[in-house]
């Protein structure tokens, strides 16, 4: 269940950049966002709004990126890129890949999840990570819009997590998929919650602050639905969640909602969908340990680097990264 990717080679930072924790926050960090905006100025000069219908009501935003040797409705190849938590389709990792895919020939799709990238008055529910329905719901609609051409996913952390689900039910939901690749995806919730909590401050501090920033801007979009007062005073990414899940979802318990978007165990049973999930060993958020509870399917491939922390796999500082350059090869060919 392990292989090397197709053409980008090994994985081999310099010296300097092989601390884990470097890895992990560098495609995040503001002081990449002139560089990488830079490069990506023609993505989002060509980039538009669609809004998609998710089914019950439910819409999600996203960006479009048509091809620049093909007609805007009807390109021959497109990848619908999805951020993680509390990222969005701005994202600067995002951002990155979908320049190189852009370059390559490919329409590219950057979608929101709910509640991200500044959406959050679209819809009146509060996100939380076992909302699938509607991301496939909006891949069914970029395939009823786009309906010729090759459909690829690709997706990090948290968005690999939704897009290896959506690619276990594409049959049943009728959906026609080329490829998947997934960038350090969410495996057993339970197990990153606990890495969280119990790791480095820096990781706990960083989404603490942005789901609080996201929990006012909901408030603030729906008044009259939301005080979260309490929620907010939690002090802990567990204490946070647990309450979330009891106040505003139908599970039962913390426990419930967190297998609720696990991969591990039987999920991944029916993957049909040629799939390549990358991962690194020195992951400080996603235990490498959890890929032994995946469901082993032929259609599932597994590269695991050395290095690389969460979503990382960053070379030097400037230009796309090894992800980037994985993706591309088998995302654009």
């Amino acid at each position: 269940m392990t292989g090397g990717p197709a053409g980008a080679g090994a994985f081999r930072p310099s010296r300097w950049l092989g601390n884990r924790h470097l890895q992990s926050v560098l495609p995040s960090l503001p002081l990449r966002r002139r560089f990488v905006e830079r490069r990506a100025r023609r993505l989002i000069g060509a980039s538009r709004q669609l809004l998609l219908e998710c089914g019950g009501g439910v819409r999600l935003l996203a960006a479009y990126a048509p091809p620049t040797d093909g007609v805007a409705a009807s390109p021959r190849r497109l990848t619908v890129l999805l951020h993680g938590w509390e990222g969005s389709a701005d994202s600067l990792y995002l951002l990155s890949v979908a320049q190189l895919l852009y370059a390559r020939g490919c329409g590219v799709v950057r979608l929101n999840l709910r509640d991200h990238g500044g959406t959050h008055a679209l819809n009146a529910g509060l996100f939380h990570s076992c909302r699938l329905d509607e991301v496939i719901g909006a891949i069914r609609h970029l395939q009823a819009l786009f309906p010729a051409a090759r459909l690829a996913l690709a997706g990090f952390s948290l968005g690999g997590n939704f897009m290896l689900r959506v690619g276990a039910r594409a049959a049943p939901a009728g959906l026609r998929l080329e490829r998947i690749v997934a960038v350090c995806p969410v495996l057993d919730p339970a197990a990153t919650l606990v890495a969280l909590e119990s790791g480095p401050a820096l990781y706990r501090r960083y989404f603490l602050f942005k789901w609080r920033r996201s929990l006012r801007a909901k408030q603030l979009a729906w008044p009259s639905d939301y005080d979260f007062r309490e929620l907010l005073g939690e002090t802990s990414l567990t204490a946070m969640t647990e309450r979330m899940v009891l106040r505003y979802t139908e599970f039962p318990d913390l426990a419930s909602y967190l297998r609720g978007y696990a991969i591990t165990g039987p999920v991944l049973a029916d993957l049909a969908v040629p799939t390549h999930l990358v991962a690194a060993a020195d992951d400080p958020v996603i235990p490498v340990s959890d890929l032994d509870g995946l469901a082993r399917t032929p259609a599932l491939r597994v590269t695991v680097t050395g290095r690389g922390g969460h979503c990382g796999f960053v070379e030097r500082l400037r230009g796309a990264s090894w992800i980037d350059r994985v993706l591309a090869d088998e995302l654009a060919g």
